[in-house]
């Protein structure tokens, strides 16, 4: 854990976030601005800043659970597909390795990698997508 590291605070607790997964292995939350509604980060739950720095008998068990929430994403928002990426350094916002898993519908709006970004109309809209999403994932578990 990184003090300073606001996806480690999330992880630990200290920062409220809508979260959708927690393990000994991984955390998944709503992204504060998202591009559609459920678009859900994924972060290891140990501080590391870009994949390459994931060890790598880890990165199998951190891309299962990035696997499990792109198909909770998709059931629980009723989504033709997703969009997972990551960025590594360049565009990082915030420097801990985290996947975004993005609701994806044709039409959606979306094109290449110019993103409008959003807010949830209220806590409570995001409260109701955060308990869809985990209910998806415990479903598929």
């Amino acid at each position: 854990m990184t003090a300073a590291c606001a996806f480690c605070s999330i992880v630990a607790g200290h920062t409220p976030a809508y979260v959708v997964l927690d393990d000994d292995v991984a955390v998944g939350f709503l992204d504060v601005r998202p591009l559609f509604p459920g678009h859900v980060l994924v972060v290891p739950r140990a501080h590391v800043e870009t994949l390459t720095d994931l060890p790598t008998d880890e990165v199998g068990p951190f891309f299962t659970r990035v696997q499990a929430v792109a198909a909770a994403v998709e059931d629980a928002c009723g989504a033709k597909g997703t969009f997972v990426a990551m960025n590594n350094r360049v565009s990082q916002s915030v420097p801990h390795l985290h996947v975004h898993v993005v609701p994806r519908t044709k039409g959606d709006g979306l094109k290449g990698f110019f993103w409008p970004r959003t807010t949830y109309a209220s806590d409570a809209q995001a409260t109701d997508v955060a308990a869809s999403i985990r209910a998806a994932l415990a479903r598929k578990s």
